[in-house]
């Protein structure tokens, strides 16, 4: 259960000065904690939001198979490809390879194959205990061989025709809501898509009804009860033959709605048709016309000099995405120090798609001591098969923070959110007064009586850093309870 603590015990103990009288704590704390010490005072820390979450990529692999199997109450019903039959004796070109394992598709699309094809994919209701555990790890990044060509020519792949389902991306953006509240959290800013959807019978739903499926979903009481407040950004595919078509028509559909608060350009930088500059001339257009859109895009995702940190903000870019080469462009560089710019820093992300090879060569460290505002975030979270503590376990222990330091990354995610004033101001004085409560027990009562709930512990902190479930053969947790959040000393 969460610690409830007594408000006039909470009073006393800030009104005694106990937490300016003892500045060393937090460096005594992390050289004599074990990991899984660590990890649960990191789990239990009351943290700002999530900056740069891709929501169809921020789906644990078994929710996408629950939420799979439910599906079927709105009508969609969804077949998986399980076994190659050679049906395709000379595979012609196309997006998806037809050798591609585990593909899922949609009831229509199944029914428009060969005969042949069709045989070659099950319903994801009848799986088998094994097929099942093969296409859980199909959506994972989780071999030392896999990297970002497995992840984006391969991973979106299967998932398929999941996405296209708007009750299904609405029931996503709710449980990442949860697992987030139970972690600590207080804002969500998803990347969500809004085109490409479909009825149960192949039908085109427009953005519009998308968004307000999504909007209805997440006022609903287990929502809200979740403790995250959640804003959406519109996610377009840089790379696309008619991206500045779409382009024109997502900028317009965030300035009329209100939840939309930001347009960010997505896609792999190595792909040279999505350079920032191509969409120059279209937002100045834009801009002419429209007014109240942010911009936070993908920029120095790449592990060679570019200038296209510098290209994002000539865009209008508020905050840039990644930033891993900003460190190779000394003069643009220079621009990001002490703002008004923010580099959203995606730890696990970089590493697992080999954007750098080890810790020692991110440049997150030099950012945040030289004074260029950044905040951690999940990006991909689902495939990597982590959470938010896990970021901040993979920055406090590789980077050596200081406490300082930990508190100004939570903040930051929320001073340089697009949330809305005053709802902006509100958030950030709930979280000072949350994380003063914290660090005021954690220092006079110790930080075992702060880190008092069982933390997810999921497959990249249990891989790469041995902190794993204290029972292996349990089911990690994936459905926290709504509202468990609320009280303690968050």
């Amino acid at each position: 259960m969460t610690r409830i603590l007594r408000p006039l015990a909470v009073l006393a103990l800030l009104l005694s000065g106990a937490a300016a009288a003892d500045p060393n704590w937090f460096e005594r704390f992390k050289a004599s904690a074990e990991p899984d010490e660590m990890y649960r005072f990191l789990y239990a820390m009351p943290k700002g939001g999530d900056l740069h979450n891709h929501i169809t990529g921020s789906v644990l692999s078994e929710w996408y198979y629950e939420e799979g199997l439910a599906a079927a109450q709105n009508g969609y019903r969804y077949f998986t490809k399980v076994r190659i039959d050679n049906c395709q004796y000379t595979p012609g070109p196309g997006p998806v390879s037809y050798y591609l394992l585990y593909r899922t598709m949609t009831a229509v699309e199944h029914a428009a194959l060969s005969e042949c094809e069709q045989g070659e994919y099950k319903p994801l209701a009848e799986l088998s205990d094994d097929e099942r555990k093969r296409w859980l790890n199909s959506i994972r990044l989780d071999k030392v061989f896999e990297g970002r060509n497995e992840f984006f020519e391969s991973h979106w792949s299967r998932i398929g025709s999941l996405g296209s389902n708007p009750f299904l991306v609405a029931e996503i953006i709710v449980r990442n809501m949860k697992a987030f509240g139970a972690e600590g959290l207080m804002y969500l800013e998803a990347q969500v898509p809004l085109f490409g959807f479909k009825s149960p019978t192949g039908e085109p739903i427009e953005p519009q009804a998308v968004l307000e499926i999504y909007q209805r979903r997440v006022q609903q009481p287990d929502a809200v009860a979740s403790g995250v407040t959640v804003r959406f950004q519109v996610s377009l595919l840089r790379f696309l033959p008619n991206a500045e078509q779409a382009l024109e028509v997502m900028y317009k559909l965030a300035a009329a709605n209100e939840q939309l608060v930001a347009v960010n350009m997505v896609g792999r930088e190595d792909n040279d048709k999505g350079y920032p500059l191509r969409f120059l001339s279209t937002l100045r257009k834009l801009r002419q016309k429209h007014h109240s859109v942010k911009l936070s895009i993908h920029a120095g995702e790449v592990d060679e000099p570019n200038e296209h940190v510098r290209d994002t903000l000539l865009l209008g870019a508020d905050r840039i995405d990644h930033g891993v080469n900003l460190i190779t462009d000394p003069d643009t560089l220079l621009l990001f120090r002490h703002g008004p710019y923010l580099v959203e820093i995606n730890l696990i992300s970089n590493l697992l798609l080999e954007y750098v090879s080890e810790y020692t060569q991110h440049p997150f460290p030099e950012y945040l001591r030289i004074g260029v505002p950044v905040a951690l975030s999940t990006d991909d979270r689902g495939m990597w098969d982590s959470t938010m503590t896990d970021e901040f376990y993979v920055a406090v222990t590789e980077f050596n923070l200081s406490w300082d330091e930990v508190k100004q990354l939570s903040h930051n995610s929320l001073k340089y959110s697009f949330l809305e004033e005053p709802a902006k101001a509100a958030l950030i004085k709930e979280w000072q007064q949350r994380i003063e409560r914290f660090e005021a027990v954690a220092m006079n009562e110790g930080t075992a009586a702060v880190a008092t709930e069982t933390p997810q512990y999921r497959g990249f902190i249990c891989g790469r850093y041995k902190i794993c479930a204290p029972d292996p053969s349990a089911p990690p947790q994936t459905e926290p309870a709504a509202g468990a959040a609320a009280g303690g000393a968050r």
